[in-house]
Order: C-alpha cells, then structure tokens, then sequence
C-alpha cells in the first residue's frame, strides 16, 4: 500500500491534515505543483476514511475532450449518441458510497462545471441522454495545478463552483522545501523499482557527491523528477549518468546566470516592483491611459517573470514553464515574441536524454 514518505515539517502537517479531514466528508481541494503527489495525498484521504471499502475512483478531467469528459463521469443511456448501443453507468455511479478524485479540475470546460456543481449541490445528475435523475452519496475530492482564482477572473472557472470544491484545502509542498526527505523518497523508489524492473539493487548506493547534488538541485518536476532518476540509476546499475546529467545542468545554469543578466529576486514582491518601476519609466512625459497601463503591465511581467523562471531553472524551458504553470508550446510563443535570449536546454524524456535548442 503506497503511503507519503517522510518526516519533514511539512510532510508531518500535511499527514496530520489529512487525519483531521478524512472522516469529514467535506469537499478537498488539494494544490500543488506537477510532481508533488495530489493523487497520493487523495488516495489516503480516501483509507483514513469510513468510505475505505467502498471504491476509489480517479478522473483525469485533461485527458478527455469535455464531450466525452461529460458520458465519463455521468454516463450515458443506449441510444444517447452514435454507438452507444447499451446504457453505460458514468464515474459517479460507480463511486457511489465511496471517492471520486477529479484530477486536474481546472481544465473542465465552464459548461460541465454547471453539472458538477449539481451533484455537489443536491447529491444527484441525469446520464446523457437521460430523463431521470440518479442520486449518489460521493465524496467529492478535486486537484489542480492552476491558480483557480485567477481562473475565475478570467472567465475560465465557475467561483460557486470554487467555495464549492474548496471547503477544505490541502497544498502539497514541493520537494525543494522538503529536501530532507530525500533520502528516504530514494530508500522507497529502489525498493518499489526493483521489484517492477525486476533488477536488484543489492550494493547499488547513491553516492555522497550525487547526494549533495540532489540536495541543492531546485526539483521542478518534484518527487516524480526524483523517481524517475532512481529508475534510471536502477536501470543503469549505478548513478554516474545521472550525476553528469545533473553537473550538465548545474553548468547550464552558471552559464544562464551569466548570458541572462537579471537582478537576483529573492522575493516575488520584488520582482512585481520591478514590473511598476518599468511602467513608471515608459509613462515619464505623459499619463497613460488604463488601457495603456494593462497592455504595458502585462507584457512587462510577463517577460521578467519568464527571465527570472529561466534563471532559476538553469534556462530549461520546459522546467521553466512548469514554474510558471504554462505550456510549453506557450512559453516557446512568449520566449520568441519578447525576443528573449535562451541557451540551449537539456531535458530527460523517456528516460532519454535530449538537447534541444
């Protein structure tokens, strides 16, 4: 049975978060970066609670198109659509007495997000296609990675909705603000892999010096980036791959501090500072407009907001982009519009390692 491994200080408020909500059976909302492990913090909310013998049920709300998102979770009658030929029971039937985990909840479009607010509402939905409507006793446990708040000014996720999902929140911290249960993380990834790549890890250790490497390394991709380099030290028979691809990136990073001069913020405050100090400068002679004001301020932030993201990621644009919680595609577009000067990024895919530019 897979548990959250570690004994930091926020990894133990965490664990004693997740006793103090389990038998509730309010609404969670559990936050945090890709990698962190929402699904692990929903999958013990769900065995510290009444409902443990009654299923546990996931969604991930990105990985379908909303049409089919919409029969996933509420089923369909025969004859709903084209080839539904039987009646098929959606993923909230089937969490009936148990857990439903929405998993990345704020990539469901605004029109779905009406229905879900039905079921949280009055325990009950209607199947596509259907006249009748089916009550369930759920409970309700979401994830994100978004800033919903944010959504919700922009028009992209319903605030009801929000209060809705967000009687209890829990936010994951990264790993970079729990490094010291590293060690441990590492202990439990040789002892799982071993046994899935069916390797033994008898006298396989990790060196002292890839220990302090990981130890000051700033784990974008959190615990997930971590158990993928175990993967690769089992696979691989010891961590010397790892340990240069790691150095690689140190360097990278030296070298980005050097080629993208930028004022070291320490504190997002200042970097928000600078952003109004640059609007002040362009508006010297003359007071602008509001519609001025937004268009400068926004492109602006965006640009010492990426800076700064590549600088502290080494000028990985893909670690970068996870830092800024945006696509890479979308940071490549921004990079190219501000005329941004990047280095060329390693990165590791499929356990593979690939230089682009």
């Amino acid at each position: 049975m897979t548990e959250i491994i570690g004994n930091s200080a926020p990894i133990r408020r965490l664990k004693e978060l997740i006793t103090q909500v389990s038998d509730t059976g309010l609404s969670v909302l559990i936050t945090g970066e890709s990698g962190v492990g929402k699904e692990l913090v929903a999958r013990s909310l769900h065995r510290q609670s009444p409902r443990v013998s009654k299923p546990f049920v996931k969604v991930n709300c990105a990985a379908l198109p909303n049409e089919l998102l919409e029969s996933e979770l509420f089923g369909y009658e025969k004859g709903a659509f084209t080839g539904a030929t039987e009646a098929k029971p959606g993923k909230f039937e089937l969490a009936d007495g148990g857990t439903i985990f929405l998993d990345e909840i704020g990539d469901m479009s605004i029109g779905l997000q009406a229905k879900l607010l039905q079921v949280l509402q009055d325990s009950e939905f209607c199947r596509v296609g259907g006249i009748k409507d089916k009550k369930v006793d759920v409970w309700v446990v979401c994830a994100t990675n978004h800033d919903l708040e944010a959504d919700i000014q922009k028009g992209t996720f319903r605030e009801d909705l929000y209060y809705r999902i967000n009687i209890i929140k829990i936010e994951v911290p990264p790993l970079r603000d729990r490094k010291e249960d590293i060690p441990a993380l590492i202990d439990h990834f040789l002892i799982k892999y071993s046994k899935v790549l069916n390797r033994s890890v008898r006298g396989l250790r990790i060196s002292e010096e890839l220990m302090d490497i990981f130890m000051d390394y700033y784990w974008p991709g959190n615990v997930r980036e971590l158990e993928n380099y175990v993967q690769k030290i089992i696979v691989m028979g010891n961590d010397d791959a790892v340990k240069q691809e790691l150095l690689a990136k140190k360097d990278l990073k030296r070298q980005s501090d050097t080629k993208i001069p930028r004022k070291d913020f320490s504190r997002e405050e200042d970097l928000i500072d600078s952003v109004i100090d640059g609007i002040q400068d362009e508006f010297l002679d003359s007071f602008p407009s509001l519609k001025q004001v937004k268009k400068l301020a926004q492109s602006k932030a965006e640009r010492i907001f990426i800076e700064e993201a590549l600088r502290r990621t080494g000028g990985n644009k893909r670690d970068a982009a996870v830092l800024l919680k945006i696509s890479y595609k979308a940071i490549l577009y921004k990079i190219k519009e501000y005329g941004i000067e990047t280095l060329k990024e390693e990165y590791i895919r499929d356990g593979i390692s690939v230089t682009i530019p």
